[in-house]
């Protein structure tokens, strides 16, 4: 029996906000990133918001992509505040010292 590829949803809320859900992973990482930078760059809201809470499986590809988004957020002129991240990303950030830079608002 093979194991399904692992899959992600980005999800436009509405005024600035978005859900991420399903795998932050090296196997979701390239597609889930030009997801998301796309979704931020197709608003015009300076202050973004993306909740995390829908995140099931997380490792270091998944926090590079959101430091990325958090650089890109700051080079574009926004704001990029985290919500609800799952435990093991807090955990890889601060192992990484990156906890400060994604702390949930």
């Amino acid at each position: 029996m093979s194991t399904p590829p692992a899959s992600f949803t980005f999800t436009p809320a509405g005024g600035g906000r978005f859900a991420v859900g399903g795998a932050m992973t090296f196997a979701t990482a390239a597609a889930l990133h030009s997801a998301g930078l796309a979704a931020f760059a197709g608003t015009g809201d300076p202050a973004l918001e993306l909740d995390c809470g829908g995140v099931s499986s997380a490792d270091s590809a998944g926090l590079a992509v959101l430091v990325d988004w958090l650089g890109w957020a700051r080079r574009s002129g926004r704001t990029l505040r985290l919500h609800a991240l799952p435990p093991k990303l807090l955990d890889l950030a601060r192992i990484s010292e990156l906890d400060e830079l994604i702390a949930p608002a």
